[in-house]
């Protein structure tokens, strides 16, 4: 009977069919719940079912009972819920073999499961949740819609704890090192919490704040001042359930020593990042070593090279890291990969077959529109379905319907299903941005056979929906007239032609340091032309100064030691040519075609090169005058300063001499506010190396946190371990420090734990200083280049998660300390990244300019200029034409590069000037659409 009154057939037995690795031998038997009948009397007075069905825990009990039957009894009821029709029972396994250079390896990672964390009651307490799970309940998809409820009961909980470090930072379970981005991820998800509901408490339990990235710490400002998250320095203890409220009460110290307590309606663990299941297997399949935790083995300075030439590591599976790190990985090790194979580049590659465009000219505008619900994003507050009708009612709309996501891979087979059924000529989509999606459609419409360009997108989530959360009604009128404007714009678009721009397949990279030597290696493996430009007289940038090994262990390999590598490899490839002691001057072009003037020793010359990767570093901040004791005493120096003295014998531990680290000097305050990131380790180190050389001597630390994010929280384990002292001071009383009369300098310094303060003489204070831009050349650079910088004087990328390396300029990339402070490590990364990203420039014979650049209508310029002044990008330039049998000055506009931004035919006095996708007319047409209901 599993067959009967189903539209599901099958081809061959059932067993063909029926896949699964458990044996029923190990499934414990379970009978069958028993479900509760009416009482005969109850029966005899009404025609109700007998049967009284399940409550809901009984529910869940016998279908997890029916779930883990062995294997599949082809019920169907999977295929019946599934609305993406994504899931087809006659799929069966396959085996294919591919022949390849290189491989990537990126399973990623699985969260810790904090049941083994007992003190927290997570299985046992059920409004204990796990941040992963929080995160589904936040999500529009998730179980509850997007309204934050608590799974115990279903209410909505006013007050939430964060608890930090649940399976991370922890010896006892196995996992000593920090998992790098749970401050940030608690932080995120307190503050979304208070978006979609403003009478969230939240509060975060914490160690150490370890917003250590670029503009984290501003971030972390801006949730404890402006969004009201409540910080708590401090490692729970305990959790304790009321069982009559579900409410939770949490046992902490805080810093000054005193226990307390304080309910709350929910807690969640932000949990750490550990192996994935798979990864053992993985590494045994491919012959690649594991470290001692289970993540892929790497080498030092080789982050994404593993312990098997040919096989490279991405992301996570290599040791815990964010978001950004990961992506710049991901382009990195695809740099790696295609390094080895390069001379095979372009070989099997497969042009993709395009259907030639339908010709619109001449047709009457039919248009489809496609509404989507965004989960409840949108639908949660818009009335989706009468968007939909109204769109049906709008001039030139034959065809309009809704999706749950129109994005999905299901919805863009419809679409181009709808445009070849209704013979759609122009489509609209009413979703979320077209930053993201955009480009997404506009590929689904070419494939149907469209100009790609006979595309039109209303913004109903960010505009609309996100906007206007607590007036649906109004969200919804607001998303018609959206609707409306698109549709009246959509009407008037015409095909666009994109210009084919030839390249040069020749880089230039600007700085000599780690990064630009990593990217000058790699680029020039690649099989690329490369010039390396250096202002210095030698290689190397900031990491001739780190002479000491690696984690502070004597033996260890040096970063001086792979500058030396570094610079024998460069001199083993003939397409790489190295300039020392060389300004550039001017930098001219637009992607693929690039020219720079530099001024050598030996005088100008200019280079001629298709993309450009900017490596130029940052400084070493310089303490002020009396900052610390600085220049009160030469037994004030800098971190940078004891690790070449150390490395030159100037100072020799063996004789016992005392030493205080002071963290955070020039980061994190109101003229740097940013962390310099680096800083922690550094002082892990060097406390590591001196103890390892005197385990006698005596090394103090001053902190406000300790940031050792991955495995450096192992080597600050090692440190505390041999030792070293570590003192946690307020940044609203610093330690400070005098000069004795017998020259040694003391600290004076408040204790938070005692409340008063004390007083320490040391050998050798040494300021632990940060990272600071070199403002005067980048903003020079900037200019040349026509990219921005942050606030704060370093290089600003184009989105510092989906494009961490690349600037919003076409053809130039970025890596290093010129993009923020970060390790050794993070900047070779980052620097295989920008090779990664700029290959897929150099890679091509010619790059394709945007259909949207602005058109000069030649008989009406007067050639006044204006547009030249207020274009951004140097996209125009007033050229003599012959013009109706008439020489006359007129503005040409160079389409590779050209943004698309508007601001010429904005500033057009003589309105010569339109932007194509964006012409007066179709912006007219939209003004008018949104007067029709004022009017």
């Amino acid at each position: 009977d599993l067959y009967e009154g189903r539209d599901f057939s099958l081809e061959g037995p059932i067993d063909d069919y029926v896949q699964s690795d458990q044996d029923p031998e190990d499934v414990p038997y379970q009978p069958r719940a028993k479900m509760k009948l009416a009482c005969a009397t109850d029966r005899a007075k009404n025609f109700e079912e007998v049967a009284l069905g399940f409550d809901e825990e009984t529910a869940v009990a016998e279908a997890k009972r029916c779930l883990s039957c062995a294997s599949c009894s082809e019920c169907m009821e999977c295929v019946r819920a599934c609305k993406a029709d994504a899931i087809d029972h006659s799929m069966l396994a396959k085996i294919h073999e591919v022949r390849v250079g290189s491989v990537i390896l990126a399973p990623g990672f699985d969260e810790f499961i904090p049941t083994i964390k007992s003190e927290y009651g997570y299985g046992r307490f059920k409004n204990v949740v796990t941040s992963i799970q929080f995160e589904r309940i936040l999500s529009a998809s998730g179980p509850y819609k997007g309204h934050i409820k608590r799974p115990g009961d279903g209410k909505h909980p006013r007050k939430i704890a964060w608890i930090q470090c649940v399976g991370s930072r922890d010896e006892q379970v196995g996992r000593p090192y920090c998992s790098s981005v749970c401050c940030m991820y608690a932080t995120k998800e307190a503050v979304i919490a208070k978006e979609h509901a403003p009478d969230v408490e939240p509060t975060i339990f914490f160690m150490d704040m370890r917003s250590y990235g670029k503009e984290f710490d501003k971030y972390i400002e801006r949730a404890e001042k402006e969004i009201g998250v409540r910080f708590i320095r401090s490692r729970v203890a305990k959790i304790d359930e009321d069982p009559e409220t579900g409410n939770l009460w949490i046992k902490y110290e805080t810093e000054d020593g005193k226990l307390e307590k304080e309910e709350f309606e929910m807690v969640v663990l932000s949990v750490g990042f550990e192996p994935s299941v798979t990864a053992k297997k993985l590494a045994e399949t491919f012959g690649i070593e594991l470290d001692e935790f289970g993540f892929a083995k790497t080498a030092p300075f080789r982050p994404m090279e593993t312990s098997r030439d040919g096989v490279y590591v991405i992301g996570a599976f290599a040791a815990p890291k964010d978001i950004p790190e990961t992506v710049a990985q991901a382009s990195g090790g695809a740099a790696l990969a295609s390094s080895v194979i390069a001379d095979a580049r372009g070989t099997e590659i497969t042009e993709r077959e395009l259907p030639p465009e339908i010709d619109v000219k001449g047709q009457p505008p039919r248009i489809g529109v496609f509404v989507c619900h965004c989960g409840i994003n949108i639908a949660g507050v818009v009335d989706v379905k009468a968007v939909v009708e109204y769109a049906k009612t709008l001039p030139n709309v034959v065809y309009a319907e809704d999706n749950l996501y129109t994005c999905s891979q299901d919805t863009q087979e419809r679409i181009k299903e709808k445009i070849k059924e209704y013979k759609l000529n122009r489509v609209v989509v009413a979703s979320c941005t077209p930053r993201t999606h955009e480009p997404l459609f506009q590929q689904t419409i070419r494939e149907a056979g469209l100009n790609k360009f006979l595309f039109n997108m209303a913004n109903i989530r960010d505009q609309d929906s996100w906007v206007h959360r607590d007036s649906p009604q109004d969200a919804t009128e607001k998303a018609k007239d959206l609707v409306r404007m698109a549709v009246a714009k959509a009407t008037l678009l015409e095909p666009l032609q994109i210009e084919q721009i030839p390249v040069t397949k020749r880089a230039l990279i600007i700085g000599g340091g780690i990064a630009g030597m990593e990217a000058a290696v790699l680029m020039g493996k690649q099989g690329f032309e490369t010039y390396l430009i250096e202002r210095s007289d030698k290689l190397g940038g900031n990491a001739l100064y780190l002479r000491h090994p690696i984690e502070g262990i004597p033996g260890n390999p040096t970063v001086a030691e792979h500058i030396e590598f570094l610079t024998k490899e460069l001199e083993k490839l003939d397409n790489v040519r190295v300039y020392l002691s060389t300004e550039i001057e001017d930098i001219e072009g637009y992607v693929g075609n690039y020219k720079t003037t530099i001024k050598t020793p030996d005088g100008r010359e200019t280079l001629e090169h298709g993309v450009v990767i900017v490596t130029t570093g940052a400084k070493q901040y310089e303490p002020k005058q009396g900052e610390y004791g600085w220049g009160m005493s030469e037994k004030v120096i800098t971190m940078r300063d004891l690790d070449m003295k150390l490395a030159e014998g100037e100072i020799k531990v063996e004789d016992g001499e005392t030493f205080a680290f002071i963290q955070c000097v020039g980061s994190r305050n109101d003229e740097h506010p940013y962390c310099s990131r680096v800083c922690c380790t550094k002082a892990v180190e060097e406390a590591v190396y001196i103890k390892s050389k005197n385990p006698k001597a005596r090394v103090v630390v001053f902190y406000r946190d300790i940031r050792t994010y991955g495995y450096a929280e192992l080597i600050y384990r090692k440190a505390r371990e041999m030792g070293t002292l570590f003192i946690r001071f307020d940044p609203e009383k610093p330690p400070e420090v005098t000069i004795g009369d017998d020259g040694k300098p003391k600290i004076k310094a408040w204790d938070i734990l005692l409340g008063a303060y004390f007083e320490m003489p040391f050998d050798w204070v040494v300021l632990n200083t940060g990272i600071v831009p070199d403002r005067e050349n980048n903003e020079k650079l900037s200019k040349m280049l026509k990219v921005p910088l942050t606030a704060d004087g370093f290089f600003l990328e184009a989105h510092m998660k989906l494009r961490p390396v690349d600037f919003a300029t076409d053809g130039v990339f970025l890596a290093g300390l010129a993009h923020s402070p970060k390790n050794v490590e993070e900047s070779i990364a980052q620097a295989q990244a920008a090779v990664s990203r700029a290959c897929t420039i150099l890679s091509k014979d010619y790059v394709e300019a945007a259909g949207t650049t602005a058109e000069v209508n030649e008989f009406t310029c007067v050639g006044c200029g204006t547009c030249v002044s207020v274009c951004a990008y140097s996209a125009i330039e007033l050229v003599e034409k012959k013009v109706m049998g008439k020489v006359k000055v007129v503005a040409s506009v160079n389409p590779a590069l050209c943004k698309g931004c508007g601001a010429c035919a904005a500033a057009c006095r003589s309105n010569s000037i339109d932007l194509k996708g964006f012409t007066n007319d179709e912006v007219v047409e939209e003004v008018e659409a949104i007067s029709w209901e004022v009017f």
